[in-house]
């Protein structure tokens, strides 16, 4: 089992954040599910278990 991924986000460009993410390739794709890294500044993907983090310093903008 290999270890789940974890995404930096830049919360100015990244958001709406979603997984699987647009840099996804189709053949690892799961159905698309809006994660909120608002509040803690991290998500994790209930499908594939990757995890995303705000980059430290930046805010959301408008979500």
């Amino acid at each position: 089992m290999s270890e789940a991924q974890v995404v930096m986000i830049n919360g100015g460009t990244d958001l709406p954040l979603h997984c699987p993410t647009n840099k996804t390739p189709s053949w690892n794709s799961h159905p698309r599910v809006f994660l909120d890294v608002a509040k803690t500044g991290q998500a994790k993907c209930p499908y594939c278990g990757t995890e995303y983090k705000l980059i430290p310093g930046t805010e959301p903008h408008g979500h």
